[in-house]
């Protein structure tokens, strides 16, 4: 069945993320990569962590530009520009052409106060929870997309880290521990409410912590609004989008992060709103996990530890962006109601935990 859906299309922008484009285009008349000078900016309104705005130049080409949520413009890990740039770049020369052409870094602080990079816009459509449902698609066409994306994550686990160089990105020895430990660690520093259960989860992760698998390069976000689609052809993946988080280490890992976006019809609202998995036709998180497991010949068994793995990382996220809320670092109201989000993933995470299923 032939499909015509209208592409991902940017929005105006937030008011105090707007960027300085006499300054922008002043560094790019110094380089060569982009020879035209931007006209119009404009900003893509998914994501809560790194921004990322649309440019068109006077000769009508068009760009993406991402750089650090405001705020957070001197924190590492997850906001790292110039990393993400030089990962997006390994993994274009390893052959995986699922990702947007890297095209240039910014790291002079004089042009926008942070570094920032520059890729490529591939058109296509991204599928989001809360338009998803408007827009009619059958549930054949979820069954495929969904199946697609699965596929996807096994073809990008069986990329070789060591002929390519993507080794070097991480350290996968320890990997399980380290992620574990740091994002207690960081969920202590953002805390601003009383949660138990953060504390108790904390325990089971360290307690039933497995065997590591050997490791793959992990995209760590996937997820269907990080997958830009043909608009024709919704099963055909073209690029994959926010490689902040991309490193090496156990790929079930990653499973797990990609389970615990995938909601179901009988999940909480909040659940529900990070992915449209719970529409029918999308594979269940058990049918995910058998269809990875079918595709890369991996043991997904324990898939209930990386899960509940994927809920407490995800819920430490949603707490250290609601700490730069409260604190006023951003002046972005959607991010005023997210103690409830906090207290549903956790909760999601606890009761996973008590039944023993994922």
């Amino acid at each position: 069945m032939m499909i015509h859906l209208p592409a991902d299309s940017p929005a105006p922008i937030r008011s105090g993320e707007e960027i300085d484009v006499a300054a922008l285009n002043t560094f790019l008349n110094s380089r060569e990569a982009i020879t035209s000078p931007v006209t119009e900016v404009r900003q893509f309104p998914g994501g809560y962590s790194n921004l990322t705005y649309f440019l068109k130049t006077a000769d009508q080409q068009e760009y993406v530009l991402r750089r650090p949520p405001f705020g957070a413009e001197h924190i590492k890990g997850g906001h790292d520009m110039e990393r993400e740039y030089r990962v997006l770049t390994m993994i274009q020369s390893a052959g995986f052409g699922k990702i947007p052409q890297p095209i240039l870094l910014c790291d002079d602080l004089e042009v926008m106060g942070c570094p920032f990079y520059i890729m490529e816009r591939v058109q296509g459509v991204i599928l989001r929870a809360q338009t998803a449902p408007k827009l009619g698609l059958s549930a054949d066409q979820l069954r495929a997309t969904s199946e697609a994306l699965v596929d996807n994550l096994a073809n990008l686990h069986a990329i070789d880290i060591n002929a390519t160089g993507l080794i070097q990105i991480g350290r996968p020895e320890g990997y399980i521990r380290r992620q574990v430990e740091g994002w207690y660690k960081r969920y202590l520093a953002a805390q601003t409410d009383d949660l138990p259960v953060m504390e108790q989860l904390y325990q089971w992760l360290s307690d039933s912590m497995p065997a590591e698998n050997t490791p793959t390069l992990i995209h760590n976000d996937y997820k269907y609004d990080n997958a830009v689609l043909d608009p024709t052809h919704l099963a055909n993946i073209l690029a994959v989008l926010d490689w902040e988080m991309c490193t090496v280490g156990d790929p079930l890992m990653d499973v797990g992060t990609a389970l615990s976006y995938w909601a179901e019809a009988e999940d909480g609202a909040f659940e529900r709103s990070f992915n449209l998995t719970w529409l029918p036709g999308n594979l269940t998180r058990q049918e995910f996990a058998d269809r990875y497991a079918e595709k890369s010949g991996r043991d997904v068994s324990n898939m209930l530890y990386y899960y509940v793995f994927g809920l407490f990382k995800n819920t430490v996220v949603i707490q250290q962006i609601y700490a730069r809320w409260k604190k006023g670092l951003t002046q972005d109201e959607r991010f005023a109601g997210l103690l409830y989000g906090i207290r549903s993933l956790s909760g999601t995470a606890a009761k996973a935990v008590e039944r023993g299923r994922f």
